[in-house]
């Protein structure tokens, strides 16, 4: 993997975020995801063709104009991903705020040490600043009230 175009100091900070979750993770290990969501979110960026504002890109998608870049394609794509990946400190779960509404609905993807609890996980949201990685502790994220989709086959 080459390291992804954004700041040191982005990685750094969302790596420290991540660390923060539980004192026995290792911070190679948080290092190394952190570099890997945003390598991913670069790669999404460029496969989805991404165009900005958000909900113009949505409007694209929904046209057929551009054929992914919803949020959901965003989450689940990273969700998959990440999963692939060998990190034992972590686990990776699918968030979803006002489900069902057609034009509020929106999902992300939430990193918690692994047994803990999404309440107190990251939330990672690439879709939010239109490919510019978006994280913060899921408690920060006043914008959003998040609920678990574990429907969207996500693990407990």
């Amino acid at each position: 993997m080459t390291a992804p175009s954004v700041s040191q100091s982005k990685i750094t900070q969302l790596s420290k975020l991540l660390q923060s979750l539980d004192k026995r993770i290792p911070q190679d290990e948080a290092m190394y995801l952190s570099m890997d969501i945003f390598y991913k979110t670069q790669k999404l960026t460029k496969e989805f063709k991404l165009t900005s504002p958000p909900l113009f890109h949505n409007s694209l998608v929904n046209m057929g104009i551009r054929e992914k870049g919803l949020c959901y394609h965003w989450s689940d794509a990273l969700y998959r991903y990440l999963s692939q990946n060998k990190y034992p400190h972590f686990e990776f779960h699918l968030v979803g705020a006002n489900i069902g509404e057609y034009f509020s609905e929106h999902n992300a993807l939430v990193l918690v040490a692994k047994g803990g609890s999404i309440k107190n996980g990251i939330l990672i949201d690439p879709w939010r600043d239109s490919g510019k990685l978006y994280f913060s502790r899921i408690s920060d994220d006043t914008k959003y009230q998040w609920k678990h989709r574990e429907e969207r086959g996500c693990l407990r």
